[in-house]
C-alpha cells in the first residue's frame, strides 16, 4: 500500500504521521521513517520513547540523491522481508532543487512496482501549503492512495507511466565538456586515468577522484555489457559539483536498474546501485534508441 498525505502545517502532519507510526509499531512491523531534519525532531518530540524501535533517516541527506533514498528503502524491506515493514518517506519539500526533483518523482512512480513482492505499507506526506500546485499534482499522479480523515481512499488520479513520461526529458549538457569514448572493456584503465585528470584540475580531492573513477568505470561497464556498442563518457563542471555522463545506443529496459538493491546472489544489477550509492545525483534520460545517466559528485 503506498499512499500519499496532504497536510498543512505541524499539527496536520503529526496528526497523520504519529498514528501511522505506532499502528506499525503495535504490530510488531520495522518501521523506517526518513523526512527532513525538521520533520525528524518534530517526530521525536510525538513519539518519545517509541523512536527507540525504529529507524529514523535524514532525507536531505539520504535522499540527496533521490534514487539512493529509494535504494534505501529496497535494502531496508529486503532485511525484514520475511516481515510486513511500514516506511514514512517524504521526498519533496518546499526548496528542494529542481534537478532533484524528477528524481523524486520517479522513485514515487516506481514504489508499486518496487514493493510488488513485498508486504509494505508506505506513507509519503506532502506540505500542501508550501509546495506548488505541479508537484501536489505529481504526487497524486504516484500515489494509488489518498489519506483523508485518517482514513486511506482510492485515488482517481493514479496514473504513474503518466507521471514517468512528464519527467523523461532530455537531460541539460555543456559544450565546454572533455570527453572520452569507451569501446571495450580494455579502454577503462585509459578512461580512469582521463576521468581523474579532469577532476585534479578542478580540486577534486582524492577521495573524490576515488568516486569519479568508480562512477565512470561503473557507468560505461554498464554500458557496454547491455548495448554492445561504445560508450562516450563526457565530464564537466556545474553549480558546485563535477558531473560524470555516459551515453550509449542502447535501451534502458528495467526503470528499477539502480533503485532495486542487489540480491546476494545476484550477477548483475551492482555497478548502477553502486553508482547511486556512491553519487550526489543520478540522473536518467531513456528512450527507445539511446540511455544517458548523468551522475554529479560535489566540488569541495
Amino acid at each position: 500500500m503506498h499512499s500519499a498525505l496532504f497536510y498543512r502545517g505541524e499539527r496536520e502532519y503529526l496528526a497523520g504521521v504519529v498514528p501511522f507510526i505506532l499502528d506499525g509499531l503495535r504490530n510488531s512491523e520495522p518501521v523506517l521513517v526518513a523526512a527532513p531534519a525538521g520533520h525528524l525532531g518534530l517526530l521525536r518530540d510525538g513519539l518519545g520513547d517509541a523512536c527507540a524501535d525504529m529507524t529514523m533517516a535524514d532525507m536531505a541527506d539520504v535522499g540527496r540523491n533521490p534514487a539512493r533514498a529509494m535504494g534505501a528503502m529496497s535494502t531496508f524491506a529486503e532485511k525484514h522481508r520475511d516481515r510486513r515493514v511500514r516506511m514514512v518517506g517524504e521526498p519533496v519539500w518546499p526548496g528542494r532543487s529542481a534537478d532533484e526533483y524528477p528524481g523524486c518523482v520517479e522513485n514515487e512512480a516506481l514504489a508499486n512496482t518496487l514493493f510488488a513482492d513485498r508486504e509494505v505499507t508506505a506513507l509519503c506526506p506532502y506540505d500542501a501549503a508550501g509546495l506548488d500546485q505541479d508537484v501536489l499534482a505529481d504526487a497524486r499522479r504516484t500515489h494509488p492512495l489518498l489519506w483523508r480523515d485518517g482514513t486511506a481512499d482510492h485515488n482517481a488520479d493514479y496514473a504513474p507511466d503518466d507521471a514517468l513520461a512528464r519527467h523523461n526529458l532530455p537531460l541539460p549538457s555543456d559544450a565546454m565538456a572533455v570527453t572520452y569514448t569507451v569501446r571495450e572493456l580494455a579502454d577503462l584503465s585509459a578512461a580512469r586515468s582521463f576521468a581523474a585528470r579532469y577532476a585534479r584540475w578542478l580540486g577534486l580531492s582524492p577521495e573524490g577522484i576515488a568516486s569519479l573513477q568508480l562512477i565512470a568505470t561503473e557507468l560505461a561497464t554498464n554500458s557496454l555489457q547491455h548495448t554492445g556498442g561504445v560508450c562516450r563518457l563526457a565530464f564537466w563542471q556545474y553549480n558546485g559539483h563535477i558531473v560524470c555522463e555516459a551515453s550509449d545506443a542502447g535501451r534502458l529496459d528495467d526503470p528499477l536498474a539502480g533503485r532495486r538493491a542487489p540480491t546476494a546472489d545476484a550477477l548483475t544489477g551492482r555497478g548502477l546501485f553502486l553508482v547511486n550509492t556512491v553519487a550526489d545525483l543520478v540522473r536518467t534520460h531513456a528512450t527507445a534508441t539511446a540511455t544517458t545517466i548523468q551522475a554529479y559528485l560535489r566540488l569541495g
